[in-house]
């Protein structure tokens, strides 16, 4: 069920929310069944400011924001999103698991870039 939050008269209606215990902060989910637009950015960015701003107890940590797309551009991403993000993720979703070859191949180039990485410094 979706949180409906009022302000100033419009009603908005937020995905998902949770309340991640160990971290002490809000999670704010976002689902999209089509491609990431910088809009759907900036709607995240205004639940996650409300809920810094209206929910949260000075004891918390800042609330994250996820967004769940069927595909994005990662170019649009960064460039939306401060360079000094840490609270808004936005991923591409799959609607079905990869094969255990797929997987395999994936967990093999992200050793590789931690490698190179590694080596670069």
């Amino acid at each position: 069920r979706q949180k409906r939050v009022h302000l100033e008269g419009d009603e908005f209606f937020i995905d998902l929310v949770f309340y991640n215990r160990l971290l002490q902060c809000f999670v704010i989910i976002e689902i999209k069944t089509t491609k990431l637009k910088h809009e759907d950015i900036g709607q995240l960015q205004m639940y996650v400011n409300y809920y810094d701003r209206y929910e949260k107890q000075d004891f918390e940590n800042p609330t994250i924001g996820i967004l769940l797309c069927a595909d994005k551009n990662d170019a649009v991403v960064k460039i939306t999103l401060p360079e000094n993000n840490k609270t808004i993720i936005a991923s591409k979703y799959q609607l079905y698991l990869p094969s255990e070859q797929q997987l395999i191949a994936e967990v093999k180039k992200e050793i590789e870039k931690l490698d190179s990485k590694e080596n670069e410094k």
